[in-house]
């Protein structure tokens, strides 16, 4: 669908009422948890997914209404592809929630560990593509009457300290497009970010080794606030509600991290 120009077919929309969300990465994790929380809220589901193909089958064989569609949303035709298969589904965009993700763990303080094309790779998931998506969706978020796009971050864009260097900074970036597509698409489209702290994830744990997932985790529950790390549904709770009900919230960044980055009070001997 390279040649596919969203506005000339803006047209196109249907009198059922229904509304759609895009989930991209839909298929595990954070993705798989908004899809169920959206669906439950009444939205049909386009789950998308890059490679779990049996994963994103099963999260949308749990909503009520979905489908799943397929694409690499690093690529800007496949971007294109999943908003027009939606819209050729059901006629309308609503909400647009960018869950996908990708990084490469390694060590901070091993400056040689990434060259410029690690960079690009995770910059191109975690920062391009939801700029992407946005602009393939935007014409008929506009026609909604009630577009919303949710990116989701990671609390490492503000303390500088994550799986990789790459990772940090693409996170940080997407602080930035958040609030220059909030302001851009205002007042027809709103658009806010989810900033989780530590989420148990599968992703997660292959990546660092379950050793060290253990440890890392325990470090956090040690260090919050309400001495919690977030599951998938945590996260998914406020992005549903960001969608769905947050009429006037337009260019936040909301943090979830169960009082992390503010931290335990100093506790004062008797």
């Amino acid at each position: 669908m390279c040649g596919y120009n969203p506005v000339a077919d803006s047209s196109k929309t249907s009198s059922d009422t229904t509304p759609v969300a895009i989930i991209t990465g839909g298929g595990t994790g954070v993705g798989a948890a908004t899809a169920a929380k959206l669906s439950a809220r009444g939205y049909r589901i386009a789950v998308n997914y890059s490679r779990s193909a049996s994963e994103a089958e099963a999260t949308a064989a749990a909503c009520r209404e979905a489908i799943a569609i397929q694409g690499d949303v690093a690529a800007d035709a496949d971007c294109r592809r999943i908003v027009a298969e939606t819209m050729a589904r059901w006629g309308r965009v609503d909400a647009l929630v960018n869950c996908a993700g990708a990084t490469q763990f390694v060590p901070m303080d091993d400056l040689e560990a990434l060259n410029a094309e690690d960079f690009q790779r995770v910059f191109a998931v975690n920062t391009i593509a939801p700029y992407q998506l946005a602009r393939a969706a935007a014409p008929y978020l506009r026609s909604s009457g009630k577009g919303a796009i949710v990116h989701v971050s990671s609390t490492s864009a503000y303390t500088g300290n994550g799986s990789s260097y790459a990772y940090v900074t693409s996170k940080a970036a997407l602080h930035t497009l958040t609030l220059a597509l909030a302001r851009a698409l205002a007042p027809e489209i709103r658009v806010n970010c989810v900033v989780p702290g530590l989420i148990t994830s599968r992703w997660l744990g292959k990546g660092l080794g379950e050793e060290a997932y253990q440890r890392v985790r325990q470090s956090w529950v040690d260090a919050s606030a309400l001495g919690k790390v977030c599951a998938p549904e945590d996260v998914a709770e406020v992005i549903a509600w960001l969608v769905a009900d947050a009429a006037l919230l337009t260019g936040q960044l909301i943090t979830v991290d169960g009082g992390f980055l503010l931290g335990r009070p100093a506790r004062i001997a008797k």
